[in-house]
């Protein structure tokens, strides 16, 4: 099981809340304050659907969660 967290800022070039997990490898982190926890999940998949309950639009990082980002 792995922390994940969602960023509070959407891109600006698709509108999506990207998930990222907090495992030390992601160097695409959103600063501390833009950070919204989603709590420990086995997969970015579960992580990814607890993000889209609070925005719909949401996706998994390119660099920490690739297996879950789909755009």
């Amino acid at each position: 099981m792995a922390s994940y967290i969602v960023n509070k800022n959407a891109q600006f070039h698709d509108g999506y809340h990207e998930v990222h997990v907090l495992n030390g490898t992601c160097t695409r982190l959103p600063d501390l304050e833009n950070r919204v926890p989603l709590g420990q999940h086995s997969t970015c998949q579960s992580a990814v659907q607890a993000a889209k309950r609070i925005y719909p639009k949401s996706d998994g990082c390119r660099y920490c969660s690739r297996s879950c980002h789909t755009r």
